[in-house]
């Protein structure tokens, strides 16, 4: 049942008590490919002892602590333990290489860092001993950093020893050093709009900025996600998206926490993993990003898996194709799925379709409907005023879900949260008269050929009903002549030839003849985030030397 209240005064914790009253032999967290599962009651249980361990090792109310690592077993204990004792979880980019592991731990001012082995090609241990030479001479409990003067702790989030390193299991067995007492004043302290979480946004453009959310912030934004995919105990969500990201550790975590629903994580993306995960656990929810669906629609093995659980779930991250989201309900059996749109500084949801829209043109070619306590509004970027219906702004919010700003940097907090307490995406949309929002592009997206403005997602959508054609991104390549011209990267179906004017010709007379794209380009694949988006700057940065005479 929907609560009556559209947010509540709650921290973590104290959500997650009660839950573990509401249904504490419910599985709460799953890893399907090494059979390890926990209870609400087992989970509640694993986070109090790494909670008190981290007390007994100093860790204080506001410290960060830092997690660099793949979705790996205990990231979630760790995400609850720290918002037990009043820590803040700074969750790392698992891609982050030495010079901006060195920026985040710097401009942080971290305590505290939780690390794997590594990840692909980058080493994590060896990567902090060449960045912290002291772990392997000062005892661990006197570590002092000459590079990070801030840094007290580095420990491994496992149960294996290292040098200098503290192990997940010493910190566990060091939660005997913590009384019941002690443990409930540090919760008693803690207040719902204390920072919880801070999150780096990804850096596609610029240093990538801390960004400081609440208990209040996520705790809410969980709900509503959980309400509008009509979540309760006994749903199963797979989750193989990035913990690091908003959309693992909010949109999955948070929905969890507030409905129930068991977590079936993956460690890292694999869509056979994602497939066998979905029949094995029975999971009634999936959560990807676009290239995610489509990886997983077009596997040569995809009709060999059962989808019949699966109802709901969300596809976000980035603009999603109408056509994915249908092949989505027609052959993933995910006739409840939803999207959700938003950004890290929104906590992250600003707009959700509901499991139970109405139409299919509604679930599939927009992002859905302000979530209950957010204004969503469009400015026209030139004048700042208010735009109408089905014109074209910048999509702001304004709500319970904004950020608290972000972490030491007061002018970027200013320029992204205006005086009005609006929160400006960068995103070009615009809203039907029952208030659904559609988003046509950002606002550096936007395609401006000859005077005229293309939004690049109208001319994506129409090319992905091309036969043969897997994915498309539509970008400006710099033009002499027009100022922009419009741009095509493909990716084609296995086996498919096609040639630029074989796309030309499926666009002609049926999209405005200056949406054509000039350029078409056939690749494998797209320069991706960590969390899986595409970065579109790197395509248009490739298109001016791919085209230079444009």
């Amino acid at each position: 049942m929907v609560r009556e209240e559209v947010t509540r005064e709650a921290t973590l914790g104290q959500l997650l008590d009660e839950i573990v009253a509401k249904c504490p032999d419910n599985e709460a967290i799953v890893y399907a490919d090494r059979d390890y599962r926990e209870t609400w009651r087992q989970f509640s249980d694993t986070i109090d002892r790494v909670a008190k361990g981290l007390m007994a090792l100093g860790v204080k109310r506001g410290e960060k602590v830092a997690v660099w690592a793949t979705n790996v077993p205990h990231w979630v204990t760790l995400q609850y333990a720290t918002a037990r004792i009043g820590a803040i979880l700074l969750t790392i980019n698992i891609n982050y290489k030495i010079s901006e592991i060195e920026y985040v731990l710097k401009q942080s001012e971290t305590e505290n860092i939780f690390i794997i082995d590594g990840y692909r090609d980058t080493d994590y241990l060896a990567t902090l001993y060449e960045l912290i030479p002291e772990l392997k001479t000062h005892p661990r409990d006197k570590l002092r950093s000459e590079r990070f003067p801030h840094l007290r702790r580095v420990l491994f989030l496992g149960p294996e020893k290292h040098r200098g390193l503290y192990s997940m299991n010493e910190v566990m067995a060091m939660a005997v050093q913590t009384s019941d007492e002690e443990y409930r004043e540090r919760q008693a302290s803690l207040s719902c709009y204390d920072v919880v979480n801070m999150q780096y946004t990804s850096g596609t453009t610029g240093f990538p900025k801390g960004v400081m959310l609440t208990h209040h912030n996520i705790g809410n934004n969980g709900y509503w996600i959980a309400t509008n995919e009509n979540f309760t105990p006994d749903d199963r969500i797979c989750i193989p998206v990035p913990l690091f990201h908003c959309f693992g550790c909010v949109l999955g975590v948070m929905a969890s926490l507030n409905s129930g629903a068991c977590m079936v994580i993956l460690e890292k993306y694999d869509a056979v993993n994602v497939m066998t995960a979905v029949e094995k656990e029975r999971c009634t929810a999936l959560y990807g990003v676009p290239t995610m669906f489509i990886a997983i629609l077009e596997h040569p093995l995809f009709d060999k898996f059962d989808f019949s659980t699966l109802r709901t779930g969300i596809m976000a991250g980035s603009p999603c194709p109408s056509k994915s989201m249908e092949e989505c309900v027609e052959r993933m059996n995910m006739t409840e799925v939803t999207i959700v749109f938003g950004l890290t500084e929104s906590s992250p949801g600003m707009t959700q379709t509901r499991y139970d829209e109405p139409s299919l043109e509604k679930k599939c070619s927009t992002v859905g409907r302000a979530l209950p306590g957010v204004e969503v509004k469009l400015f026209n970027p030139d004048t700042g005023q208010e735009c109408g219906v089905e014109e074209h702004g910048e999509v702001c919010c304004r709500g319970y879900n904004v950020m608290k700003g972000y972490y030491n940097m007061p002018a970027e907090t200013a320029k992204a949260i205006d005086k009005d307490g609006w929160l400006h995406s960068g995103d070009i949309g615009k809203m039907d008269k029952d208030g659904y929002l559609s988003i046509t592009g950002r606002l550096k997206d936007m395609i401006i050929r000859g005077g005229e403005n293309v939004y690049p997602k109208e001319v994506e959508d129409y090319i992905h009903h091309m036969p043969g054609v897997q994915d498309v991104q539509v970008v400006g390549v710099p033009s002499k002549k027009y100022g922009e011209q419009v741009g095509a990267y493909i990716i084609l179906k296995k086996g498919v030839q096609m040639t630029s004017e074989d796309v030309q010709d499926f666009c002609r007379g049926k999209i405005a003849w200056y949406k054509m794209p000039k350029y078409v380009a056939f690749v494998d694949s797209y320069p991706l985030t960590a969390s899986g988006k595409i970065m579109k700057y790197k395509l248009r940065e490739d298109s001016a030397q791919r085209w230079p005479d444009a």
